[in-house]
């Protein structure tokens, strides 16, 4: 049979979407595309705000639109939140944010006899890491690498630790083989993905702190380039920074998970740190890795936030000069305690916060490529994009070059100047 993915959200749901289809590519099935006729479709959802709910439900609709006979399948975060709605939308087969394997064969089992099937369970009682293949079908320069899953930070703002459920880790010995294995296949790239990766290591016996995975994986694959995925400021330690600042392989970009600039917001939003703890984790990372790129995350007209609020946030991330940023307004996601809290913004101040945000980031972005001129960069190349080859340096700066077929390969680049959405380069010779 075949099937065809549509996946919504984070790398989490990317990597699992990828996990889905090896293995039902192992039992001998093909993946197609969402414009060409399947046997069965799969939507893996996101719930972190309610326009994430709103864009799920489009592509169940147009999906059942488009394809009437085929099996409709749903899992992910809007699935375990609100599995009722997705039923009624004319979800044939329903799970949730975990069991994967288990999902593929409710699908498989739908596909053959047409009976409808939910698998939901209650996510705050998961206690087990579910262990998927790595790597993607697809000739790719860069895997993700799924590490740990769950949350219990409970953000004012947030669904997902209700979602995804406590903290679990992958053990070491099993992150580090699925690494090993992925560079053996052929990946220049590795990339620590979870829901919350600086909680690695919490739940499993002596409670060993990311930096050992991290360790463990640079000198397990030295012929790749690894990368971490977002980080809480709090386990940006000295000790944190010494213990991973000389490892080979390890890229100097750190995106750092901040949400506001602003302590009264982020004490509203129930973060666990403050504007000062935040800026001692980017001084410290700049200080141990000189020329990295810092980036972020930014909810503007968080409820209540004022305009004396925001400029101070406006202020505080000029301050930290992150090199790129997300600028999102804040969306409601009822089922949270921020949904209920006075002093809900309109559209138009959501909009014009975000206008304003978006320009100074904008400006930083400028600011740290322009600085890049005349380094030299060792570039992943990826693929080829209006006439130009494409990659990532070291800090995820996308990098333009007029060149013949680079796919996969690892060049040094000289930087010319900075260039659309990132900067423009000539190969060394």
């Amino acid at each position: 049979m075949r099937f065809a993915f549509f996946t919504l959200g984070c790398k989490t749901n990317q990597y699992e979407t990828q996990a889905m289809e090896q293995l039902l590519c192992r039992q001998g099935h093909e993946i197609g595309s969402f414009q060409e006729p399947c046997d069965g479709y799969v939507i893996n959802t996101c719930s972190v705000t309610a326009m994430a709910d709103k864009k799920a439900r489009a592509v169940i609709r147009r999906c059942r639109r488009d394809w009437p006979e085929a099996v409709i399948g749903v899992c992910g975060c809007y699935a375990q939140h609100d599995p009722e709605a997705a039923r009624k939308l004319g979800v044939d087969v329903i799970g949730g944010s975990a069991h994967r394997e288990a999902f593929v064969e409710l699908l498989l089992a739908t596909a053959r006899d047409r009976q409808a099937r939910q698998a939901v369970d209650q996510a705050l009682r998961r206690r087990e890491f579910e262990i998927l293949p790595a790597g993607g079908l697809e000739e790719r320069t860069r895997a993700m690498v799924k590490v740990q899953d769950g949350c219990v930070n409970f953000c004012s703002y947030c669904i997902i630790p209700y979602t995804r459920g406590p903290v679990r880790s992958a053990p070491l010995e099993t992150a580090v083989a699925q690494c090993r294995e992925l560079a053996d296949r052929g990946y220049r790239e590795i990339v620590l993905t979870g829901i919350e990766i600086a909680s690695w290591g919490v739940d499993l016996p002596r409670k060993p702190g990311v930096e050992v995975l991290i360790r463990s994986v640079c000198e397990a694959v030295p012929e790749c380039r690894v990368r971490l995925g977002s980080l809480e400021p709090r386990i940006v330690t000295e000790d944190f920074c010494l213990a991973i600042r000389d490892l080979p392989g390890l890229c100097p970009q750190f995106h750092l998970s901040m949400q506001s600039g602003c302590d009264t917001v982020l004490a509203r939003m129930k973060r666990k740190y403050d504007t000062a703890r935040f800026y001692e984790s980017v001084e410290r990372l700049r200080r141990h890795f000189p020329g990295c790129a810092i980036t972020t995350d930014m909810i503007v007209a968080f409820p209540g936030e004022t305009e004396e609020e925001f400029l101070q946030s406006l202020a505080f991330i000029q301050k930290c000069a992150f090199s790129d940023m997300h600028i999102f307004p804040y969306s409601r996601r009822p089922g949270t305690p921020a949904d209920k809290m006075p002093g809900q913004h309109p559209n138009a101040v959501k909009e014009d916060r975000s206008r304003r945000a978006i320009a100074v980031a904008r400006q930083m972005s400028q600011s740290y490529r322009q600085g890049l001129t005349g380094t030299v960069q060792q570039v992943l190349f990826e693929e080829p994009e209006d006439g130009f080859f494409t990659g990532h340096a070291p800090n995820y700066v996308k990098v333009y070059i007029h060149g013949e077929d680079l796919h996969n390969q690892i060049r040094d680049v000289k930087i010319q100047e900075p260039f659309r959405d990132g900067v423009l380069g000539t190969l060394c010779p």
